[in-house]
């Protein structure tokens, strides 16, 4: 009976579309970090091929270019890459759980093998160790 009650409907679907909204602003914030990444390493790989006399380099911040040592812009940078990428890994983690939830909600089943890990490279030796024999 409270299946065909409209309110019923409107809450469902409200909640649905709450948990969808969750799920694309996670796969969004995931996409922004990692086009920051990217740009981290393009920096990153500039600097290291870069043969210039100078030992100091323009660095934009915001709409504000500062000069800096190359070596503390290398470390900057390096230092802003992991974070980043504990942020994604973070949220990736987290999408993982908001997927489910939306599943849930919508009375599908959990996706199978989503949360799968990686080996680990002890866990890969141990491995080739055991298939040669």
């Amino acid at each position: 009976m409270g299946e065909r009650d409209p309110e019923f409907v409107l809450r469902y679907l409200a909640q649905v579309e709450a948990l969808a909204e969750e799920v694309m602003a996670c796969r969004q914030q995931i996409v922004d970090l990692d086009q920051k990444r990217n740009q981290n390493r393009e920096a990153l790989r500039a600097l290291s091929k870069e043969p210039s006399a100078s030992d100091k380099v323009m660095v934009c911040f915001g709409n504000m270019f500062v000069q800096l040592p190359k070596t503390k812009t290398k470390d900057m940078l390096h230092k802003d890459q992991e974070l980043l990428d504990e942020e994604i890994a973070k949220l990736r983690k987290e999408l993982k759980v908001k997927v489910n939830h939306l599943l849930e909600a919508q009375g599908k089943p959990e996706l199978k093998g989503y949360s799968l890990k990686p080996l680990s490279t002890e866990e890969m030796c141990f491995i080739k160790k055991v298939l040669e024999g």
